[in-house]
């Protein structure tokens, strides 16, 4: 398969070439894809993440790979002031920005097993951990919406797409998280499907806002991501997938692509489910 860098040059409406992307949570899983993916396009991308060296070491990989002249930030989503700095430190070096990726954001994985709080049942989930998992997903989406999609705004042109997921459109069903026993040690929290549900909301929200400014905006809800979990956990959500498994953290890069390039023009206020069929049960 061609890189999408490749595809770009045969199929223009997919080009990024000359437009700035930020893309928050640069270093995650899915970020680091998202990162490579519009790099490969063309796009000049912004690594934003808590880590400045890792995100600043990434940038140079990237930029080494797709001759393209990316940047590693800091950035707390979750703090105005670290969030305007980073607008005006894309600004001061390449004068223009015209992609955001809203993807940072928390989540209670089944293969962390040192992270106390994806554990418990709903009875007794902590607030402390509600409210942290709906700040950095839904209030840090919001504040970097705020500030960075204002200058897109500004400049009367721009794409938004907020990461979401599956979990924002279907509720999750404990019995994934069921070994073949009947033991059980993990439910998927309340926050997370919350936060996600907030962000489809918030997304339409700001189509409707931003439209007559130029500024489209699009949530992109992944599937499940197969990432070192227990075999029965795979296998149980992989049965109830048509396609017949979990994503590899590659499957989403074109959908990706779409959503920020001229190819989704006309789409805005839109959630792109992409998950190998799992809502379609």
């Amino acid at each position: 398969m061609p890189h999408l860098s490749t595809a770009a040059r045969d199929l223009p409406l997919f080009s990024l070439a000359g437009r700035v992307a930020v893309v928050t949570g640069g270093l995650g899983l899915l970020g680091r894809e998202h990162c490579r993916a519009l790099a490969e396009a063309g796009a000049t991308v912004v690594v934003a993440d808590l880590e400045q060296k890792d995100a600043a070491a990434f940038a140079h990989e990237l930029s080494r790979e797709c001759d393209s002249p990316c940047l590693g930030s800091e950035l707390d989503v979750v703090d105005r002031e670290s969030v305007a700095k980073l607008r005006d430190i894309v600004l001061d070096r390449f004068g223009r920005l015209d992609v955001l990726i809203n993807n940072a954001g928390v989540n209670d994985r089944v293969e962390d097993r040192s992270s106390s709080n994806a554990t418990p049942r709903f009875e007794d989930y902590p607030l402390e951990s509600w409210k942290r998992l709906i700040e950095v997903n839904a209030t840090g989406t919001f504040l970097c919406s705020q500030v960075l999609g204002a200058e897109m705004a500004r400049r009367r042109s721009g794409s938004i797409v907020n990461i979401a997921s599956t979990y924002a459109v279907v509720a999750p069903d404990p019995a994934l998280y069921r070994r073949p026993d009947a033991t059980q040690d993990f439910w998927k929290s309340p926050a997370y499907p919350a936060s996600k549900g907030a962000i489809l909301s918030f997304t339409r929200y700001l189509a409707a806002y931003w439209g007559a400014a130029g500024v489209r905006v699009n949530a992109l809800s992944p599937g499940g991501v197969e990432n070192g979990q227990e075999t029965f956990f795979v296998r149980n959500y992989s049965s109830r997938t048509p396609l017949g498994r979990m994503a590899q953290p590659c499957d989403y890069r074109g959908a990706l692509v779409f959503l920020a390039s001229d190819a989704s023009s006309y789409m805005t206020g839109a959630n792109l489910v992409v998950d190998g069929g799992w809502t379609t049960w």
